[in-house]
């Protein structure tokens, strides 16, 4: 296990003990959340040049809104057979 030691201004700590944020497990759970953020940025950073250097036309809202309703409908149905 790794000590850290962090220093904030006293309001900020004070209010993130009343949050109960100072605890190692709800630290954890900030960092390891902040973490799979980054990764996910990355990741999608990646795929925008992919992208890009493929030459792909983006999509229009209209046609972004209706990839989204199609895995909205298609999840819809999954849950109703389950």
């Amino acid at each position: 296990m790794t000590r850290i030691r962090i220093e904030l201004p006293d309001a900020t700590a004070k209010a993130a003990r009343e949050a109960g944020l100072l605890t190692p497990r709800a630290l954890g759970r900030l960092l390891n959340d902040a973490l799979r953020r980054r990764r996910a940025a990355g990741s999608l950073l990646r795929i925008a040049d992919r992208v890009a250097k493929a030459g792909i036309a983006p999509m229009s809202m209209q046609e972004i809104n209706a990839e989204v309703k199609a895995v909205r409908a298609g999840r819809q149905r999954r849950a109703r057979r389950s």
